[in-house]
């Protein structure tokens, strides 16, 4: 009997060991059969802008991009007034209207539009009092948000909150709140706005207040395209001897969790691949603030890399004024940021190329006519390039006419202003480059546009006109303050007034003007 049993016995425990052992198997092989034939999750579209400083000289001219990788652009940064809490301005210097006129801000996006490319505008930044800081009042804040969204018909906006904003949660809250009701004005007129959250991370990522910021966003329910860190000046965050990319993507990732963490809170569950479409990184090209932080080329390179490999939601860069090697007579290396060059050596390459290789950005479509036989002949429309002096908003350039460096004119309805001094050449005269040209175009003359006052100098600087007076080419007189030159022999005629043929007179256009 006791052999009996235990012989029993041991077969009860190979069965069992069977049964484990199967189980297992086919845990397994359901495991490796469904890694093959269940489709695996796809990395979605990184897509790549890059921030303008829209104050910093010399003045960059987003409006005319020298290739696709700078068509898309973030105009950076819209504060607060120092006079006026709820008012919006550029950097704290322009109002929207003294930035359209002093710096020609619309034109030039009207302009890049016109490319192809587009624009949006990111309120905040490092310097000034971001909007919600400053404005107490939450409509009166919405209202200054949206004062921007309609002057430049935006679709896009961009909310770079640092510093002491960063800190201020009751400004937070506001600030949701009033986006909130932005984002829902747009909708009822059915539009959409994307809003981008922009925010500093270290390498483990948003700091506490940082977090706080996105959940107030998602608590009001502002439906954020994402968050977008600036991945710079680590400080004792680097690793010692590692690329400084290393530190971008390790912020990057840690991010990446933290913003399914956030949307987990609202009770939303975002997969790997939906977490990272809503992950934005923005570098900043050549040196950083820290003294010894450096990104290169290289460090581009593995950023485009990862952002392809993940789907991150956008690559971005400060800034697109900066992408360039510094030139005489600042040396070719730095330590000390400048806004006009990245402080580093980048030979022929830029950064803006490196960044978006293969992300998508709006390509100008090019439309070709195909030939056929069959096809009826067409007439071509006929564009009036006449330029009209009651809606051109700067003098009509004439071949005649000097023109100093920083003159702007009208031809054909375009405003173009002078590199240097020029006479002769035709600002729409074809080149083989920009730099080739007297004229950069800043845009297009615009719906509402009146003429821009005409220069003056003080009385007594040449004589005053005199209708009974001939005067030969070359004279110089004034009607009241505005200078004039005789183009050739003329006697009677007024300058300033249209006449067929042309005037026999040409504005002096005083240096500087």
């Amino acid at each position: 009997m006791s052999a009996t049993t235990r012989q029993t016995r041991i077969s009860l425990w190979r069965v069992v060991l069977v049964l484990v052992l199967a189980t297992l198997v086919g845990f397994w092989g359901v495991r490796a059969f469904s890694s093959v034939i269940l489709p695996t999750e796809k990395p979605g579209v990184a897509t790549f802008a890059g921030y303008v400083d829209v104050t910093a000289t010399p003045t960059y001219p987003f409006g005319t991009p020298s290739g696709p990788a700078q068509s898309q652009v973030i105009l950076s940064f819209v504060v607060a007034d120092s006079n006026a809490a709820c008012a919006p301005s550029w950097g704290g210097y322009y109002s929207l209207a003294e930035a359209g006129d002093e710096l020609e801000l619309d034109r030039r996006i009207s302009q890049l539009r016109s490319t192809g490319g587009d624009a949006r505008v990111s309120f905040g930044g490092q310097r000034g009092t971001e909007l919600a800081a400053s404005c107490a009042d939450v409509d009166a804040l919405r209202d200054a948000y949206s004062q921007v969204v309609d002057r430049y018909e935006l679709t896009s906006i961009d909310l770079d909150v640092e510093g002491a904003s960063l800190s201020d949660t009751d400004a937070g809250l506001r600030r949701a709140e009033a986006i909130k009701a932005v984002q829902d004005a747009a909708a009822d007129e059915g539009r959409s706005l994307t809003v981008w959250l922009t925010l500093p991370v270290a390498t483990s990522g948003l700091t506490a207040e940082g977090v706080t910021a996105v959940d107030q966003m998602l608590s009001a329910g502002v439906d954020l395209a994402g968050v977008n860190g600036m991945a710079m000046d680590f400080g004792s965050g680097l690793a010692a001897g590692a690329a400084y990319s290393e530190a971008v993507l390790n912020a990057a990732t840690a991010l990446h969790h933290q913003v399914q963490a956030a949307y987990t809170k609202v009770g939303i569950s975002l997969d790997d691949t939906r977490a990272w479409s809503r992950v934005g990184i923005t570098v900043m090209v050549g040196q950083n603030d820290v003294v010894g932080e450096v990104f290169t080329i290289s460090d581009a390179a593995d950023v485009n890399e990862f952002a392809r490999d993940h789907g991150v939601g956008q690559v971005a860069m400060w800034s697109l004024n900066r992408d360039s090697t510094c030139q005489s007579p600042l040396p070719t290396v730095l330590s000390v940021v400048q806004t006009s060059c990245s402080g580093i050596d980048q030979g022929s390459d830029s950064f803006a190329v490196v960044l978006s290789t293969d992300l998508p950005y709006m390509v100008p479509e090019t439309l070709t006519a195909s030939p056929s036989d069959s096809a009826e002949p067409t007439v071509e429309a006929v564009i009036d390039l006449t330029d009209d002096p009651a809606t051109s908003p700067f003098p009509i350039w004439d071949p005649l006419g000097t023109y100093p460096g920083g003159t702007k004119i009208v031809w054909h309805h375009n405003v173009y202003e002078a590199r240097y001094w020029s006479t002769g050449v035709a600002p729409d005269t074809p080149v083989a480059s920009a730099w080739d040209s007297p004229w950069t175009l800043v845009g297009p003359v615009m719906p509402g546009d009146t003429p821009a006052p005409l220069p003056t100098l003080p009385e007594g600087t040449y004589p005053q006109w005199d209708p009974a007076e001939a005067y030969v080419a070359g004279t110089r007189v004034q009607l009241g303050l505005v200078p004039y030159q005789a183009k050739w022999w003329t006697q009677g005629q007024e300058p300033g007034e249209n006449v067929a043929g042309g005037s026999p007179w040409i504005l002096v256009m005083p240096e500087g003007g």
